[in-house]
């Protein structure tokens, strides 16, 4: 479930502003987002995975965390990711 290092590198290229930035608001949010999804495929073929679940919630809130702090320090930052990531409805 967990994330390859190439997609991983790719996300980094995608959302980092250069390549040393790794851990970047942006990217922190994109990996997360990527998990999530993961889990929540998994979660639909083992609905009885209780310790995935937990474990996709703590990241939900983390990302929701981290997407808070963005949205309060910078927002054109926050709704460009929203965008890139389709967040949002």
């Amino acid at each position: 479930m967990a994330l390859t290092k190439e997609k991983k590198a790719e996300l980094v290229k995608k959302f980092a502003k250069d390549e040393k930035n790794t851990g970047s608001t942006e990217v922190q949010i994109a990996i997360l987002t990527e998990e999530i999804k993961a889990l929540t495929e998994h979660l639909k073929e083992h609905k009885h995975d209780f310790h995935s679940r937990r474990g996709m919630l703590k990241k939900v809130g983390q990302q929701r965390s981290l997407l808070n702090y963005l949205k309060n320090k910078d927002v054109t930052r926050y709704r460009e990711v929203v965008k890139k990531l389709g967040l949002r409805k």
